[in-house]
């Protein structure tokens, strides 16, 4: 069948033509001479369509540069692909500032692409029924995938319950070994402590403070441990270290920095567990006139949009939050297109340290 291109338009030689707009399954149907239910089979690899309508289908769309409408193909067909995005709260304290918004907006960024839509729920972690309030949301929006956030993702028995209802789980930074085989993204937090640390001590400093998270989220626990297992690697004792619990927040770095700095033998450099802890700790700094990095270096994790605004800038962890969101969508479609999941276990993303304003070397 000759086609021909004039002005924004394709000829299908049967005196109808295709204008400019964005093709639809019609346009196929028309131009390559079978019914539209017939394209439906081809598009949808269904059975029952002959080699020869199949490949004149095919090359009207690619003729035309049709697209597939992947959420109209599905809802279609009765299929639900919705994913709910599950993130943790504390009504006693603020939001993370950028944790919550780059992991969504990571995922948002392919799920035109894969047909998926996105749900963001955020449930109260310290709740005594807040796994089965998640279990039975999950159960009523009948959704396709869940992605979990710390420390629900590595809440063993909950990933267990959700595994029974048939959905796909993702989990975000797991830490739990014993759920290695639900799949999950992240980054290697353990070795991002034990590399600034290293950076840190590198730079001369040997005594330290850390201002950790809540105890519940594991990855983050992990970024303690790297850091111990960095004074260890270079001969220093557990003394080095003082840490102090904290939350996550900016609270957490204003009330806890001034504790750690008022001992006799003051750390030279003080780790955080987030940025915005960080911020809270440089804020605290700057009011007891200590001068940061000159008298005290502050370092911290997640390289968010603030750890580059205040002064000095924060050296910090890059933690790559949107491409985690991104790649936690894209395990769910391969996993709902393949009918079997396509990673189990960890998928590691790769950190860096971003070197700024906040820390400098001893002496």
């Amino acid at each position: 069948m000759p086609l021909s291109h004039d002005g924004g338009r394709i000829d299908g030689g049967a005196g109808q033509a295709v204008t400019a707009r964005k093709p639809t399954i019609d346009d196929v149907a028309r131009l390559s001479g079978v019914a539209r239910a017939t394209v439906s089979r081809v598009l949808n690899d269904g059975p029952n369509v002959s080699e020869r309508s199949r490949t004149r289908v095919l090359d009207a769309v690619a003729t035309l540069g049709y697209q597939v409408n992947l959420q109209a193909r599905y809802l279609a067909g009765g299929g639900n692909r919705s994913v709910l995005l599950i993130l943790a709260s504390d009504t006693e304290s603020e939001p993370n500032s950028y944790y919550q918004s780059a992991l969504e907006i990571g995922a948002l960024r392919i799920c035109a692409q894969t047909g998926i839509e996105l749900a963001t729920h955020t449930l109260q972690q310290t709740r005594a029924d807040v796994d089965a309030r998640l279990i039975e949301l999950v159960e009523d929006s009948r959704c396709s995938g869940v992605i979990l956030t710390p420390p629900f993702s590595d809440r063993i028995e909950l990933l267990a319950g959700l595994q029974r209802t048939g959905t796909v789980v993702v989990r975000i930074s797991p830490a739990a070994h014993e759920a290695d085989g639900i799949p999950g993204v992240g980054m290697d937090d353990e070795a991002a402590g034990f590399a600034l640390t290293r950076y840190l001590i590198a730079l001369g400093h040997r005594r330290f403070g850390f201002i950790q998270g809540l105890a519940e989220h594991l990855s983050a626990e992990q970024r303690y441990r790297g850091a111990m297992r960095a004074l260890a690697d270079a001969g220093l004792g557990a003394d080095a270290m003082r840490a102090e619990r904290g939350n996550f927040t900016f609270k957490a770095g204003v009330d806890l920095l001034p504790g750690l700095v008022a001992r006799a033998d003051p750390p030279t450099a003080v780790i955080c567990a987030n940025d915005d802890t960080a911020v809270g700790a440089l804020f605290a700094a700057h009011r007891a006139g200590i001068d940061v990095p000159g008298d005290l270096s502050i370092a911290s994790f997640d390289d968010t949009p603030v750890s580059a605004l205040v002064w000095p800038p924060l050296t910090t962890v890059h933690q790559p939050l949107q491409a985690m969101g991104t790649r936690a969508i894209q395990i769910i479609a391969e996993t709902l297109t393949g009918g079997a999941p396509a990673v189990t276990g960890a998928e590691l993303l790769p950190f860096s340290i971003v070197e700024r304003g906040s820390v400098a070397r001893v002496g």
